[in-house]
């Protein structure tokens, strides 16, 4: 299975939004599955444009019904929750949500049993913390690709020619 993540902040800016509904129809157009994890902000731009070619998509929730998302893909397993453990360097500092967050952040790169990797990320994050840059821990880990549009502005068409 062709799979990425499509994931990122909660603030990015409009026109990096509009790029991301784009791409996700075009990678969904493509047969990539997204996997996302249902935020506000890029993870739902993504989403959306992931819809629009009624494309293949794994969202991954913390808790049944966050942000109104309708996904049944909630619930981090517990192997999860260790991954997650392991990676973030404040763990122990957590509340139960935000492990539930960071939890499933490893589902968003590793698939709902964390063995299956996407082939690559992309993402709109400044690095300065949060449940994205969790996530690119991961694929750094683990050799992903990484795209993010803070660091550098892709076209669309560069985006599609990186990732196909």
């Amino acid at each position: 299975m062709n799979a990425y993540s499509g994931i990122g902040s909660r603030k990015t800016p409009e026109d990096i939004l509009m790029k991301f509904d784009r791409i996700g129809k075009i990678l969904a157009n493509k047969g990539f599955t997204l996997r996302s994890g249902g935020a506000d902000g890029a993870d739902s731009a993504f989403e959306v444009g992931c819809d629009k070619a009624n494309g293949k998509k794994e969202i991954f929730l913390p808790w049944k019904g966050f942000n109104g998302n309708t996904s049944l893909l909630f619930d981090p397993p517990e192997e999860a929750f260790v991954m997650a453990g392991k990676i973030h360097p404040g763990w122990h500092h957590l509340k139960q949500g935000a492990r539930r967050l960071h939890a499933r952040n490893c589902q968003q790169v590793l698939g709902i049993n964390l063995d299956n990797p996407v082939q690559f990320v992309i993402c709109y994050t400044k690095l300065d913390g949060g449940g994205t840059l969790q996530a690119l821990r991961i694929a750094q880990q683990k050799k992903i690709p990484i795209y993010n549009f803070y660091l550098q502005k892709y076209s669309i068409k560069e985006m599609i020619k990186h990732t196909l």
